[in-house]
């Protein structure tokens, strides 16, 4: 947990060792709404929590418990449980079902970010909430800065970036996090379903021309709680920010990383192009994400994507 260990650093230079002493032996205890709790990034964050001593308490909720899209229900829970942060982690990712079923996607995409943001002004309470690299189109050729031109090609990524819009036109006080590529020993992703078709299968075939930014939501998770532990005894950076993990890869190269890595033999990988794989959605070709930005100014080394990789697989054979 580098990131949480470097935050635990950068709180013990601050100076105000009142305030310090408060927050780190549990005088003061902030409340903290995680909503998608039971998404891989949920998953990541819960497991954080239960694992280091931090001055916060959780509150891990999904659809069955909070409903971000009832705006009487996300009114009613951050009232009574007196919320002072949301990290909003529900979103709507069904990237091709979205394109035939748009109205849930931005029911849940947008109204529901419309709700927390409602409630975010109401109470005062800071936001943070994950976007995707799916708000831009792919033209460019070097890693997308925060202010580059967004241009969605699906309807997941208008969704998401019109949910951005709304809350950044409603809340007071928010960051938003761009991500890429997400995947975690926890919930289906790229990496779980190519271990798992590999296993299955004499070969497979894996688009060759996505390249993007693989980002273990484990790293993400830690980069959320230091945002937490930061804003508490620094400064809360109202703003927009891409975090991924450092380096690119085209997903087929990807998949021979996680064959090589899994030690998988018996499965031929060979690669296809997204016009002949025939996915609904389009996706940006390239998606690299510059994460120049949050890691000056949280101060954090953000790991390369092959080490983040590494330690993700050797997670899930530790669970065998």
């Amino acid at each position: 947990m580098a990131i949480i260990s470097e935050a635990i650093k950068l709180l013990g230079r601050t100076g105000k060792e009142t305030l310090k002493q408060q927050f780190f032996y549990g005088l003061i205890e902030k409340r903290v709404l995680v909503t998608g709790a039971n998404g891989q990034l949920g998953k990541e964050l819960k497991e954080i929590s239960q694992q280091v001593n931090m001055p916060f308490k959780f509150y891990f909720t999904d659809m069955d418990s909070l409903d971000i899209t009832d705006r009487d229900q996300v009114d009613e829970f951050v009232s009574v449980n007196k919320i002072e942060y949301i990290i909003n982690c529900a979103a709507y990712t069904a990237v091709d079902k979205a394109e035939s079923d748009s109205d849930k996607a931005f029911a849940v995409n947008v109204n529901g970010i419309e709700n927390i943001a409602i409630a975010s002004r109401k109470y005062n309470i800071k936001v943070i909430h994950i976007s995707t690299d799916f708000v831009f189109d792919g033209e460019s050729r070097i890693p997308y800065k925060e202010n580059d031109s967004v241009n969605p090609l699906s309807v997941y990524g208008e969704s998401k970036l019109e949910g951005e819009r709304v809350l950044q036109s409603m809340s007071p006080e928010w960051i938003i996090i761009r991500t890429s590529w997400l995947y975690s020993t926890y919930g289906d992703n790229f990496v779980k379903s190519m271990i798992r078709l590999m296993t299955e299968r004499d070969s497979l075939k894996v688009v060759e021309d996505e390249i993007g930014s693989p980002t273990y939501a484990g790293d993400l998770a830690e980069m959320i709680i230091h945002i937490l532990q930061y804003s508490e005894e620094k400064d809360w950076k109202t703003g927009l920010y891409h975090f991924a993990n450092r380096g690119e890869v085209s997903r087929f190269d990807f998949a021979l990383k996680i064959k090589d890595a899994t030690g998988i033999e018996d499965c031929e990988v060979s690669s296809i192009t997204s016009k002949e794989y025939g996915a609904p959605a389009k996706r940006p070709a390239y998606s690299v994400l510059d994460v120049t930005k949050i890691s000056g100014a949280f101060k954090v080394e953000i790991p390369n994507w092959e080490e983040s990789l590494m330690r993700c697989i050797e997670k899930l054979n530790s669970y065998q």
